[in-house]
């Protein structure tokens, strides 16, 4: 449940008042991959989608790039390995061997680390602790991000391992280029 400052839904995006989204609350899909939890979505924003995203233990999304959309990364509790460079070389294995020109190399990023990544950029990242990650993540434009969560959240929450060629389909539709694979599990 979402809560809105005085009027409806619609009116957010129109009128003086603004949303409030209290802590544990927004629409939050659930996969043994991934949770995510729609905090602003294209119905409140022009600018951007928010979520929170719980990210467990061995999910790795895949190096991917965005023509389009920017995003916004802030890691609020646990560890991930982060990477936003375009690399030397885009090898299609473990993007955790990439290395940029400069040198840069992906990172381990705790609490209150924030990554940008404007479009065009490489990006990844993948939780290879033993515990879940949370963070806070922003899509520009929205509503896309919105609905390729609907959709990855559903190819997900099927059992076995992740049906790649869905996936594939799902991201090609949704400014999303694939550069390594989405991995989840031990």
């Amino acid at each position: 449940m979402t809560t809105h400052a005085g009027a409806s839904a619609g009116a957010c995006t129109t009128s003086a008042e603004g949303l409030l989204v209290p802590p544990g609350h927004g629409r939050t899909l659930r996969a043994a991959a991934q949770e995510v939890t729609f905090k602003v979505t294209g119905e409140h924003s022009r600018v951007s989608s928010s979520f929170e995203v719980v990210v467990p233990p061995g999910f790795d999304v895949g190096a991917h790039v965005h023509a389009r959309s920017e995003e916004l990364f802030y890691v609020l509790e646990g560890e991930l390995e982060m990477l936003a460079f375009e690399p030397r070389v885009r090898t299609g294995g473990d993007w955790r061997d990439w290395e940029s020109p400069g040198g840069g190399r992906p990172v381990r990023a705790g609490p209150g680390t924030v990554v940008v990544v404007p479009p065009g950029c490489p990006h990844a990242f993948a939780n290879r602790t033993g515990k879940p990650a949370r963070m806070f993540f922003q899509a520009s434009p929205p509503p896309d991000h919105e609905r390729y969560f609907e959709e990855l959240i559903g190819i997900l929450d099927r059992a076995g391992p992740p049906d790649h060629e869905a996936i594939a389909e799902l991201r090609s539709r949704y400014d999303i280029e694939q550069l390594t694979p989405l991995r989840h599990g031990a």
